[in-house]
């Protein structure tokens, strides 16, 4: 029993962890359910903890470049101390709550490209190397959300990729310690106007603050020109946004006011309370347009695999076009 202690203290023979999830695919705000299975290894463990955490790829600022990392944006313990004996089976049901800001992973059934979330499990085992497993969540855009990233189809932008950055964003209120950044490729009559579109959501159970940062390539200013705007969910359903995106993007060519604000790059435009009701009009759905295929997040790997796996081969390719 002795030598077997003094092997399980290097991993040797000790329990074995896996999780399954009931819900792998939710929407921010929403709950992540399934349950922890656990079996015992060659010798009794004394269980410390059962933890779990949402983890993401985030770029970090570091010198004179970005260097990724993995960024956890919610935790649960979902045990406490307890002893899992020699070959046992054990289950934990457990919930996890989704943040309303987290990043969207997914968008029709497609993975979006430069996105790798997942639900890492920690068991915490005494005097033993701790054990872990690292399951892929994939996290779909809220319904209105998605009216706005359709828009975008709609009027002709194309996708190129998404990423995490560390920081908060100026002037909007944010709770997680990065946020998202989905960007585009102009098309048709923007294409010599902008370089790139990008847009970030963040998100509370009243509405979405939005943020478009354009890439100006045209007219009397460059740089980048930024639009922002808050609107409530219900009103995202509402909204005529290829209109009202169409009216801002052609005010960043004529250097006008848009109905979001100031069109040059000094501008921070706040527009509340849509209250267009005209019907939502058919386009192109993301399932239709994405082209498959995305760095997939690797699971079964103990926890001190996790930062340096959940990332590796996820480096933006120059834009593509995948997800």
């Amino acid at each position: 029993m002795v030598f077997k202690r003094m092997l399980g203290a290097f991993g040797v023979g000790a329990p074995s962890v896996d999780t399954v999830l009931a819900t792998p695919r939710v929407q921010p705000g929403g709950t992540l359910s399934g349950e922890v299975r656990l079996k015992g290894g060659d010798f009794d463990a004394e269980i410390e903890h059962v933890t779990l955490g949402l983890v993401a790829r985030v770029e970090f600022e570091h010198g004179d470049g970005e260097h990724a990392g993995a960024g956890e944006f919610s935790r649960v313990q979902v045990s406490g101390p307890f002893v899992l004996r020699q070959g046992e089976e054990r289950t934990i049901p457990f919930e996890i709550g989704v943040p309303w800001e987290a990043p969207i992973s997914r968008i029709g059934g497609q993975p979006l490209h430069g996105m790798a979330l997942g639900v890492r499990t920690e068991l915490a085992i005494a005097k033993a190397v701790d054990k872990g497993d690292l399951d892929e969540v994939a996290i779909e855009p809220l319904p209105s959300q998605l009216r706005i990233l359709e828009a975008l189809l709609q009027l002709g932008f194309a996708f190129k990729s998404a990423d995490l950055e560390a920081g908060h964003l100026y002037g909007v209120h944010q709770t997680l310690p990065f946020y998202q950044e989905i960007e585009f490729y102009p098309a048709g009559r923007y294409a010599g106007v902008l370089g790139e579109l990008e847009v970030t959501f963040v998100a509370d159970p009243s509405g979405l603050e939005v943020v478009l940062e354009a890439d100006k390539r045209a007219g009397r200013y460059s740089g980048d020109a930024i639009g922002r705007f808050t609107v409530s969910h219900a009103d995202a359903l509402r909204t005529d946004w290829p209109g009202e995106l169409d009216r801002w993007l052609s005010g960043l060519a004529s250097h006008a006011h848009s109905s979001f604000g100031h069109g040059d790059h000094h501008g921070h435009g706040d527009h509340h309370g849509y209250g267009h009701h005209e019907e939502h009009r058919g386009g192109p759905g993301w399932g239709t347009v994405a082209a498959a295929g995305a760095a997939g997040v690797v699971g079964g790997l103990v926890a001190g695999e996790i930062v340096e796996e959940i990332f590796e081969g996820d480096e933006d390719e120059g834009g593509d076009g995948d997800w």
